[in-house]
């Protein structure tokens, strides 16, 4: 064998081993990188429970401005005499309290 061919022999196979090497290590590590990819799309960091959190309580005490608007309206029509308005009222606040109650 020329001996150029047997200096460069052994340097082949150690540069190869190493991509042989990181590639193996690429494939031994992926189900570990993605469990943890998976982990972390699964679960709601604490962050993100806040802002649901708030989120939620905006809608809820929006709901019950738009409710007391309503009972409002229903209620000065009882007081007119209108006895379906009387019941629409009632049944309007045990939404609001109900509502109030989830804080």
């Amino acid at each position: 064998m020329p001996r150029p061919l047997l200096f460069l022999a052994p340097l082949a196979a150690l540069t190869l081993s190493g991509c042989v090497a990181s590639t193996a290590a690429k494939i031994v590590t992926a189900p570990v990188r993605v469990g943890a990819k998976a982990v972390d799309i699964a679960t709601t960091s604490q962050s993100e429970a806040d802002e649901n959190r708030g989120r939620a309580m905006r809608k809820r005490d929006e709901k019950i401005r738009k409710l007391e608007k309503k009972y409002d309206r229903a209620l000065k029509a009882c007081n007119r005499g209108e006895t379906a308005a009387c019941s629409e009222a009632n049944q309007i606040s045990g939404e609001i309290v109900r509502l109030r109650a989830e804080r």
